[in-house]
């Protein structure tokens, strides 16, 4: 038999922080049309490692990998910082790896074609990375199959996120002023780990470079993938969930969405999420349909749906990484 002669390639997500959407080509819907291809490791690997190597140097530049210009002071700040390079560099590939996990095994259960997760190094970045990406069959999947697959992933990444994220909230002393120029704005749970780590303290809305260390670091951005991810738009986690949930009616969901952000991106003084939001409205805010629209969910599915469109309130930092203006 044999296959489409341009099978249908579609990222499952934008993670974790920036991935193109693809999309070429028919549809496969037959069952056995899903036999799983031999998949390319050399570039996977390759990508793997030089995210290692950027996220440890994210780490042991203390987050800010451009201040070190030569290759003296890098050979001093990496024999300075080597074990909080490491940690950061850990902590943060186990979230991206379980995320991106969690969408993987997915597609092995429900036997739809996808690649092993490919990692994103940026080490230019204070995270050293652009997260990472799975790409797949994704017209092939029914309605109950994209929903697994695409909340798979936040949730498998939250079970490793959160207590790294504990860990790190513990080792920071609120009473403390922290400085430096930037600012790294604390999502929801953030705040409530605060109020539990340290009662009485004032509540972490906020944190300065001095005050950031490995574990913090490393949750602080598996909740910015996860509430990324989540926004319900287009080929997002968020957008797989609310067309699951509401079929076609997400997409008046996705562009109110858009509008709204837009409208945040411009009057609330949140411009570096500008490019993300460029890049979701030229991949096209609709989500395509599924093979099967028809199939339902079912109680538990629904019902464990509609609590995680509470993610992204809990999880985003509203203005990420901002810099002190004079």
């Amino acid at each position: 038999m044999n296959e489409p002669s341009r099978p249908t390639q579609t990222p499952i997500e934008i993670s974790d922080l920036v991935a193109p959407q693809v999309q070429r080509g028919d549809m496969l819907t037959s069952r056995h049309l899903r036999s799983p291809r031999r998949r390319r490791l050399a570039l996977p690997i390759f990508l793997f490692v030089i995210t290692c190597v950027s996220t440890f140097w994210a780490g042991a530049s203390n987050w800010q990998p451009l201040s070190v210009s030569d290759g003296i002071n890098a050979r001093r700040t990496v024999l300075r910082h080597w074990d909080q390079g490491l940690t950061y560099m850990g902590c943060v590939l186990a979230i991206l790896l379980a995320h991106e996990m969690g969408h993987f095994l997915a597609t092995v259960k429900y036997r739809i074609p996808a690649s092993v997760p490919i990692f994103i190094p940026c080490p230019i970045t204070p995270i050293g990375t652009m997260g990472a990406v799975i790409a797949m069959d994704g017209r092939s999947a029914n309605r109950r199959e994209i929903f697994d697959i695409g909340l798979a992933g936040p949730l498998a990444g939250l079970i490793v996120a959160i207590p790294i994220l504990w860990i790190g909230v513990q080792k920071i002393d609120p009473q403390v002023k922290g400085y430096g120029n930037e600012r790294y704005d604390c999502p929801v749970i953030v705040e409530w780990m605060g109020h539990w780590i340290h009662p009485g303290a004032p509540t972490l809305t906020e944190v300065r470079p001095t005050q950031i260390n490995a574990y913090f670091m490393a949750g602080w951005v598996g909740l910015l993938i996860t509430g990324l991810n989540m926004l319900p738009v287009s080929q997002l986690d968020g957008g797989h969930v609310i067309y699951a949930l509401f079929g076609r009616r997400a997409h008046v969901i996705a562009r109110t969405f858009i509008f709204i952000a837009i409208l945040f991106a411009v009057f609330g003084n949140a411009i570096i999420w500008s490019p993300m939001i460029i890049l979701v409205i030229l991949l096209g805010t609709d989500h395509p349909p599924t093979a099967n629209d028809f199939v339902e969910l079912g109680f538990a599915r629904k019902l464990i749906g509609y609590a995680s469109l509470i993610i992204p309130v809990l999880c985003f930092p509203p203005y990420g990484i901002t810099l002190d203006t004079f």
